[in-house]
This record gives C-alpha cells, sequence and structure tokens, in this order.
C-alpha cells in the first residue's frame, strides 16, 4: 500500500444530515451521576430495571445501551466533551442527541462526539464508523473548523516517521497552502546550511534532509502573527541515545509542528484579519558519524555562539534558528508550539501544557478560554533568575541545564532569548498525545491547546 496516497481522516463521516437517515436514528441521552437512577426511572423509566442491573451510575465515559436508546454517563457535569465517550463506545450505525442542550453546551458536546469518533485507520482496511444527525443550531463553519484542525493533528502525529519525515511534512504544509491560496516557500540544502547552522547540525546525520518550511497567508498591512512549530519528525536522542521504552513514542515530537499547522489552518478557516506566517524547521535527530557532540559549540542564525551539552535536547536548538528569521521581521507576536521537555510533564501531566509568555494579558486570556473550550492551558513563569542555569564558559549560552531544576521554565528561558523584549513571546510546551483515552480524546496524537490560542488571538485582532 502506497500510504502517501491514503487520505486523511475526515471529521465529516463522524456525522450525518437529517434527511440522510434511512432508520429512525438511536437516541443518545446524557445522564449526570447526581441522582443517575432516580433520572433514568423518571425520564426512561423502560429502561430503568436494565440500568440498576447493570450497575449505571451515570460515571463520566460509562455508556449503556436499552431499549430506549444509548445511556452516556456525564458524570459531576464538568467535562462538556463527555458526548465524545459516546462515539468511541458504541456499533456502527446512526445516532441523535437526545438530550436538550444549546449555545456552547451543544456546541462542545457535539464537537466532543466528532473528537470521540476519531479513529486512526491509515493502515487498516476500511470500515464503517458511527454517525450522528447533525444537532440543529450547531454552528456548521465554527464546528467544522475545530474538528478539521484536530483531525490534521492527530494524524500528523500518528503517522510513523517512516512517513511522516520532513518532506512529508512540507508536503502537508504545501496542501494547505494549495487549498487556501497561502505562499509556501521551502529553505534546504546550501541555503539551510548557510543561513540557520542550529537546523542543519541537529539534522545532519539523517539520511531524510532538513527543511525550514515557511508559509504565509493574509495582507500585509494587517497585524502580524507568527507561529513556530517544532518539527523533529524522529528523536532517537542523537548521540545522546534514548532508551528504547522512550524511543517508543518519538514519532510525536513534531507535535508542535502538527499543532501549528492545524491552529494555522482555523486562523485561515475563520479568515483571521492577520498576516500569518507559519515556520517548521523539519529535521530528524539521528546517529551518524557526522551527529552532532555534546561540548561542540555552533553560532545560531542571529550570531550568538550556543554550547551543546546534551544532543536530547534538540528541539530547542531548531526553534532558536526559526526564531531569529522569525523576529527579523518584528512582528507583533510569535507563537511557538513544541513538544519540548519532560519536565512540563512532571510539572503539569500529559493533559495541561504550559504556557509562557511575555504577554501576561494574552496568556490569562488564553488560559480563561481554554477553561470554557475543555482546551486548557496553565500559565507559567518566565522566571529570569534561572537565565543563570544557562551560562557556559566557552559560549555565550549553554543550550540545557546541567542541574535539572526547573527544566520547563529552562527551556522557554532559552527560547525567550532569541526573541527581542519589543516582541511579544508565547511558548506551548506540550505533549500532542494522550497516553490513555478519555471522552472524546481516544488514545494517540493530540491536539493540545489550539482552540485556545485561537479564541485569545481572535479577541485580539477583532
Amino acid at each position: 500500500m502506497d500510504v502517501s496516497e491514503v487520505p486523511m481522516t475526515r471529521w465529516q463521516d463522524a456525522f450525518e444530515e437529517p434527511d440522510e437517515t434511512p432508520d429512525a436514528p438511536c437516541p443518545i441521552w446524557l445522564v449526570p451521576s447526581a441522582g443517575a437512577a432516580a433520572w433514568v426511572e423518571s425520564e426512561l423509566p423502560g429502561a430503568a430495571d436494565m440500568a440498576l442491573r447493570m450497575g449505571f451510575s451515570g460515571e463520566l465515559g460509562q455508556t449503556l445501551m436499552t431499549s430506549d436508546g444509548l445511556l452516556c454517563g456525564v458524570g459531576e457535569g464538568r467535562d462538556p466533551l463527555a458526548l465524545g465517550a459516546a462515539a468511541s463506545a458504541v456499533a456502527k450505525g446512526s445516532y441523535q442527541l437526545a438530550s436538550p442542550l444549546k449555545g456552547q453546551a451543544l456546541h462542545l458536546a457535539t464537537l466532543g462526539w466528532a473528537l470521540g469518533a476519531y479513529r486512526f485507520r491509515r493502515y487498516l482496511k476500511a470500515s464503517e464508523g458511527v454517525r450522528l444527525v447533525w444537532p440543529e443550531g450547531v454552528d456548521r463553519a465554527r464546528l467544522e473548523r475545530e474538528a478539521a484542525a484536530t483531525y490534521l493533528a492527530r494524524d500528523l502525529v500518528n503517522i510513523p516517521a517512516e512517513d511522516m519525515g520532513p518532506s512529508d511534512l512540507a508536503a502537508a504544509t504545501s496542501a494547505i497552502a494549495d487549498r487556501t491560496g497561502a505562499r509556501l516557500s521551502i529553505v534546504e540544502g546550501a541555503a539551510l546550511a548557510e543561513g540557520f547552522p542550529l537546523i542543519q547540525a541537529v539534522g545532519r546525520a539523517a539520511a531524510t534532509p532538513s527543511k525550514l518550511i515557511d508559509l504565509t497567508w493574509g495582507k500585509d498591512d494587517a497585524p502580524k502573527i507568527t507561529l513556530v512549530g517544532k518539527g523533529v519528525c524522529f528523536d532517537s536522542g542523537g548521540l545522546n541515545l534514548k532508551g528504547g521504552r522512550s524511543m517508543g513514542l518519538m514519532k510525536k515530537d513534531m507535535g508542535g509542528a502538527a499543532n501549528a499547522l492545524a491552529l494555522a489552518s482555523m486562523m485561515i478557516a475563520a479568515e483571521l484579519p492577520v498576516r500569518l506566517r507559519l515556520l517548521i524547521p523539519a529535521v530528524e535527530n539521528a546517529v551518524a558519524g557526522n551527529a552532532f557532540r555534546p561540548g561542540d559549540v555552533f553560532r545560531a542564525r542571529n550570531g550568538d555562539t550556543v554550547e551543546i551539552s546534551n544532543t536530547d535536547a534538540e528541539g530547542r536548538l531548531v526553534l532558536a534558528d526559526a526564531l531569529c528569521l522569525a523576529a527579523e521581521e518584528r512582528p507583533d507576536h510569535i507563537i511557538s508550539l513544541a513538544t519540548l521537555t519532560g519536565a512540563a510533564r512532571v510539572a503539569l501531566g500529559p493533559d495541561l501544557p504550559p504556557i509562557y509568555s511575555t504577554d501576561e494579558t494574552f496568556a490569562q486570556c488564553a488560559h480563561k478560554e481554554g477553561e470554557a473550550l475543555a482546551d486548557p492551558l496553565w500559565p507559567m513563569p518566565l522566571w529570569s533568575r534561572y537565565d543563570d542555569f544557562l551560562r557556559s564558559s566557552i559560549a555565550d549560552v549553554n543550550h540545557a541545564s546541567a542541574n535539572g531544576f526547573a527544566g520547563s521554565i529552562v527551556a522557554a528561558l532559552f527560547l525567550r532569548r532569541f526573541v527581542p523584549s519589543t516582541i511579544a513571546y508565547t511558548h506551548l510546551d506540550l505533549y500532542a498525545w494522550t497516553p490513555a483515552a478519555r471522552p472524546g480524546r481516544p488514545m494517540g496524537g493530540e491536539a493540545m491547546g489550539i482552540r485556545a490560542l485561537f479564541a485569545a488571538l481572535d479577541q485580539r485582532v477583532r
């Protein structure tokens, strides 16, 4: 099978129009855990005996098929994507939301269904899925851009590195450009080696040539927003080689690029009044005789010398050169997204990406929107005291700290060095992976923080 010709996963396959349903769809009832038995007895008395026998308690993610329809537990009601549990649990067929919802609650429930219905089938035989009758009152354009962006990010992360190297990532970006009229340029070869020495150093041992992907869209006189996504398509750790268990998920080390591209697609689809630029340094961190080494010193694009202390901290190096390029045209705001540190996961776990920003108002807005949209971000400080951890005796900066303290903060501080203080800078240290399935979030590649960032950007520029 030539997987390059297999289409990306379609969010539209999770829905059908009311007039497309040949038979009566199965109703879905959202049941809270508080008083679940009484709720079923009152609203669906015919299902009460079965619910009791099967121990249905309305717990979040719990589902039960009855003669009166599908019961879907929403727990305490704190997860607006709870309907996603039904999409991932039920058999193929047509379903219809029976519980009365309106406004934001209806939108997020419908989005939850779309995200829960996602299946990564690129390497599997085709099979029918589940479909929800499109609920009346849902903003189709908004749901389309959110679901499509999430599916795009998930697909890009889930595809193995053999089929998602730098060239494939460039092709995925080119497909977005072709569809939207965005402008695309690729820096590679001698031009990359000359202009982006850190990107070149990280990727030089790989059989797959490195690239700097550069997409622009929008009017030149609009506010300039630049996204930078870490595109390490596979990270072996380099000469600081990872153990096999740690290396197993490293196809997801381009999750920052996947999320940045997904966010860019949302911004274009919504026609935000901005001049958007997307930069993706796409590399593979491999091992060979010409691999870069601990102790090497390289000169970044802006002229700063950088001492290498650990080749497994390569993401911040490729981002540094891309940030230098981003800053050269003085945009209004630069936002980087990267699967950067394990320290962020130690501090906040896999579900909650930290957000760092020199624009505190923007970070707080993104945090607030994330809470409302079930797309959480947690503000973290750019604690300047820890700049001392990056001191080098032989170069302008050491790219990683040796003491192990505050790893996510220190990485963000390193990146901040390459953005002038006159330009607003925001950084997300995300995981881009769901390690255990939850409602609306199947195990695997994940979009994180992009709906929150979009909402904050939308407020900023409109």
